[in-house]
């Protein structure tokens, strides 16, 4: 793979980033002595919830692609659970996507572009900051259809609020133990796996379609992110709401979009060519 080093760009670090990250993950590692079965309960559900409802299905195939409909109630619902995920507000996050899909192969238009390396795609894009991904006055335009929405310009202003009342809920059921799992431990773990679709299943895996992008599809990076690590799949369709398409390709997200279908909520649902 080609790779382009860090000493090129003329960008800051940003400490504020860096420090933020830090104290997470400190607290994250504080999980062994706050223990308890319910605790990693709570953990893994959200992860679940916040990770493949939130994030797959709303952030990426609901919001970015479009590649169904739901009433638009839930639309804002779903999108509340993606930014409870702590990756961004929905005008950030689908700005960076849409531009990811449409510039893979230019390094400076896309946000965290695997061609500089696992580490540039998996953190380091937000550590170095270009302003044309992280200034909203600059990235809004890459999302205009929500940018136009006065819900989503709020949300996207105070996801980080919506913090403060899920850990009073997390502490009132079950103290502190129940705040590091559910908040940091969680919050880490998410972003991680959430990561490795930028940088793992563009340098691993097998490749189903010759995309010029490089994606591959990883089977353990779609276990950990309920389906996104299909990723050859997605670049090659990424309008269609399935990314796992061989019977063996496990997308839990699919799963709940179907359901919604037959609930009769999710309409419109583009499906792999015949």
């Amino acid at each position: 793979m080609k790779s382009k080093s860090l000493k090129t760009e003329s960008l800051d670090l940003s400490w504020f980033t860096v420090v933020f990250f830090a104290i997470a993950h400190a607290i994250a590692a504080l999980a062994p002595w706050f223990f308890s079965w319910s605790a990693l309960g709570v953990m893994l559900f959200l992860h679940w919830l916040f990770g493949s409802i939130g994030v797959c299905l709303g952030y990426h195939r609901l919001l970015s692609h479009r590649s169904f409909q739901v009433p638009k109630w839930l639309e804002y619902a779903i999108a509340v659970v993606g930014a409870l995920s702590l990756q961004g507000g929905p005008i950030f996050w689908v700005a960076g996507h849409r531009l990811h899909h449409a510039y893979t192969e230019d390094t400076q238009k896309d946000p965290y572009s695997a061609q500089k390396g696992f580490w540039w795609s998996h953190i380091l894009w937000m550590f170095y900051p270009r302003p044309e991904f992280f200034e909203y006055d600059r990235y809004k335009r890459f999302a205009p259809d929500l940018d136009r929405d006065p819900f989503y310009r709020w949300l996207n202003r105070n996801f980080f609020l919506l913090q403060i009342p899920l850990a009073l809920l997390l502490f009132w059921l079950g103290g502190w133990s129940f705040i590091i799992y559910g908040v940091f431990l969680r919050a880490v773990f998410l972003w991680h796996t959430t990561w490795f679709i930028n940088s793992v299943t563009h340098m691993w895996g097998y490749r189903t379609f010759d995309c010029p992008d490089n994606s591959r599809n990883l089977w353990w990076a779609a276990l950990l992110t309920y389906g996104e690590g299909w990723h050859n799949n997605h670049h090659a369709y990424p309008h269609v709401a399935k990314c796992g398409w061989r019977w063996w390709e496990i997308d839990m997200t699919w799963w709940a979009i179907v359901l919604l279908k037959n609930l009769g909520w999710a309409k419109n649902v583009n499906l792999p060519p015949v």
